[in-house]
């Protein structure tokens, strides 16, 4: 049954506060603690900061809170993900460009750096830059300066560099793909912000946030069971707190009653550990119970059910599948994604393309090879 928990909450303040979103950052766990402890105490100075982090873990929300305490609180917080734009388009993106300094280039434009002057500029999944603007970030760094594609007028910027990443850039710069000089640049101070398995105190107190929030939108009275609570608390979360909420805003719409219970979690892994005996810290004990097939099992089960059908694209249905998924459940990052399926990022855009979910000009789609109907019904 849901209670009343001791947690702290990051504070709105300034011009740029932290928003609806920002408040979801719940800091009971003395992991949390620690990280939201460090950040305070870096905020009010303009040292480029590195937020390193899985995917889900926070890592904007750490970087709108530095600003909000800082003394730029009243000016521009600009948040880019440098991994959301065709390689070809990130330099205009980021440093901006003059007219006709490249095809569809109608007229001047400003970069982030420039719309962050004075204020700060977040740059998530900093590893995946391609080197040669890695060279003029370092620059831009360097000589607080940015010079826009196509001209040769250096504008003078003022920014407070906020930087994140849920790659390892220690082995990106082993194997040559991030350059060591600009490494050492960001990393003048460095926040880890750990996954939320490894702050299980945070779990319950986020996850009452997120009940009261949906809840109240919806007009519905809800609560946690006791089995919910102890489902939350098993599973791994590997997509955390972003996966937290939508599991609970999920949970929040199908409840047929008040009292939430684990059912309405959709959370298999966890089912599974409390069955298997796992019980987690705090849980209840539960009644044993006959075990369950297997992971492995139920899946070749159904494998055998849908290979009997025949379908002579069935591979390309499973690739297509198997991708959507994988960038669902990582966020929408494609790195990350790329990680879970034990391949590169380059093979992943690769496979995303081949089922039809990035299109010529980077962007994502939605198509998605389907089986024939009878076999999607069998």
């Amino acid at each position: 049954m849901t209670t009343d928990r001791d947690f702290l909450t990051l504070p709105a303040t300034g011009a740029n506060s932290l928003s609806v979103r920002a408040s979801a950052f719940i800091a009971a766990d003395p992991a949390t603690r620690r990280a939201i402890e460090l950040v305070e105490r870096v905020a009010p100075s303009d040292a480029t900061v590195l937020v390193v982090g899985e995917t889900g873990t926070g890592k904007e929300i750490i970087a709108r809170h530095l600003h909000a305490l800082s003394a730029r609180a009243g000016a521009t917080f600009a948040a880019v993900n440098c991994g959301a734009f065709p390689e070809s388009l990130v330099e205009s993106e980021l440093f901006g460009h003059e007219a006709g300094s490249f095809t569809g280039a109608q007229g001047s434009r400003p970069g982030w750096f420039e719309a962050a002057d004075h204020g700060t500029l977040f740059l998530d999944e900093i590893g995946d830059l391609p080197l040669m603007v890695q060279v003029k970030m370092l620059r831009v760094l360097q000589e607080r300066e940015v010079v826009r594609v196509g001209s040769r007028k250096p504008i003078k910027v003022d920014v407070r560099l906020v930087a994140a990443t849920n790659v390892d850039l220690d082995a990106a710069v082993a194997a040559g793909r991030f350059r060591a000089d600009l490494f050492y640049r960001f990393k003048v101070m460095t926040i880890h912000l750990p996954p939320l398995r490894e702050r299980r105190g945070d779990i319950l107190p986020l996850a009452d946030h997120f009940l009261a929030r949906y809840a109240r939108r919806l007009n519905v009275q809800r609560e946690f069971s006791d089995g919910a609570e102890a489902a939350l608390l098993a599973y791994p979360w590997p997509g955390n707190i972003r996966e937290l909420e939508n599991v609970i805003h999920r949970a929040v719409l199908v409840a047929r009653e008040r009292e939430i219970q684990s059912d309405d979690l959709v959370l298999p892994l966890a089912t599974a550990a409390v069955t298997a005996g796992a019980a987690p810290a705090h849980a209840p004990h539960a009644p044993s119970e006959a075990p369950k097939a297997s992971l492995t099992d139920r899946l070749e089960a159904v494998l055998d059910e849908i290979l009997e059908d025949g379908n002579p694209q069935l591979l390309d249905w499973f690739i297509a599948h198997i991708v959507r998924r994988s960038y669902s459940h990582a966020g929408g990052s494609q790195v990350q994604a790329a990680k879970l399926l034990g391949i590169s990022r380059n093979i992943y855009r690769t496979l995303m393309k081949r089922s039809g979910l990035l299109t010529g000009d980077g962007r994502v789609g939605r198509v998605v090879r389907q089986l024939p109907e009878e076999t999607v019904n069998s």
